[in-house]
């Protein structure tokens, strides 16, 4: 059964003891993110974004979504920063859909397997460019 919100993933089989409860845990805070659906996501997807700070707080503010790795480092960034309330304003699906291929190899293996978990069309969509 593929991991979603209600089905997590199950740890590695190598970890154990405490390696094991940080990265269900770590695993936990992403998932805990997520939107329902895909289509809660009605972010920009034109014009210039601005972060708030506790997004942007090692980094850039603002993303020209007209500049191909500035909108890669926005969606990058938001995945990983991007509180729960945050990803339907600054993601918008069709975006995300269209940039997973290569997104997901930017971003960590935890934030990359708990959303291909609980949303499929992003794996197939993986597979689709491969």
């Amino acid at each position: 059964m593929p991991s979603s919100p209600q089905h997590p993933a199950s740890a590695p089989r190598n970890l154990s003891g405490p390696d094991a409860e940080d990265l269900a845990l770590y695993r936990e805070k992403f998932r805990r993110r997520l939107p329902e659906s895909l289509d809660e996501l009605h972010g920009p997807i034109q014009g210039v974004v601005e972060l708030p700070l506790h997004m942007a707080w090692s980094g850039m503010t603002s993303y020209d979504l007209g500049k191909p790795r500035q909108r890669m480092g926005l969606y990058r960034t938001v995945l990983h920063e991007g509180l729960h309330d945050d990803l339907p304003l600054y993601l918008n699906q069709d975006l995300l859909l269209q940039l997973w291929p290569v997104l997901r190899t930017l971003v960590g293996r935890t934030v990359r397997t708990v959303w291909e978990g609980a949303f499929p069309q992003l794996a197939s969509r993986t597979q689709a460019a491969a």
